[in-house]
């Protein structure tokens, strides 16, 4: 897959995600920290699913 997030951006969705997600120990006991998936998965992966579907490309680095 190719990589349409650049780093600062990876960075900032991984910890709102885990943030999120670990609701499910402290916060409110509802299902909403499974939001928190989500943006976990595509800071970690790279590529994010919405974005490609607007062809959306925040990640400038140059492919060799």
């Amino acid at each position: 897959m190719v990589k349409n997030i650049n780093d600062p951006e990876r960075v900032i969705r991984f910890v709102v995600g885990a943030v999120v997600a670990s609701l499910a120990f402290w916060g409110p006991h509802n299902n909403w920290f499974l939001l928190g998936i989500i943006p976990l998965a595509t800071g970690f992966v790279g590529t994010c699913p919405l974005y490609m579907a607007l062809g959306i490309n925040t990640n400038r680095q140059k492919r060799i």
